[in-house]
């Protein structure tokens, strides 16, 4: 079982940027360290959505079309541990949303953007931006 701990989320207004992050703790890179990790944010009355994801061995990013060249997403795995994070650039009110980390995804080429694909999940951290 993988324990999830997200952080960074808050309130800012339109351009301002937040910074998430997902600890997945020690030993998630040794046993799921090939499969995706990923962010995905669900807004009030509207489906989850993705929004990035990165693979952890290799450190390749993936985004939705809405974030792209706003948001960034990245891992360390230093000292054994896993972290990722997503750097969110210009928020505007339309990323307001429950911001959820999920682990154990989807292989490399596998559908990052199915949360069907991913077996573990954080409790989420919510962001509102204003305008």
């Amino acid at each position: 079982q993988v324990r999830l701990v997200e952080s960074g989320g808050g309130s800012v207004q339109a351009g301002g940027s937040l910074r998430l992050s997902c600890a997945a703790g020690e030993y998630y890179y040794s046993i799921y360290g090939v499969n995706a990790m990923a962010w995905f944010r669900q807004a009030p009355g509207k489906e989850r959505e993705a929004v990035a994801a990165i693979y952890v061995g290799n450190g390749n990013g993936y985004y939705a079309d809405p974030v792209k060249d706003r948001f960034t997403v990245s891992r360390d795995n230093g000292a054994g541990k896993t972290t990722v994070y997503l750097q969110m650039n210009n928020l505007q009110p339309e990323d307001t949303a429950m911001y959820y980390c999920a682990a154990d995804g989807p292989a490399f080429g596998g559908a990052w953007w199915h949360a069907s694909q991913y077996n573990f999940w954080g409790q989420g951290t919510q962001v509102t931006v204003s305008s």
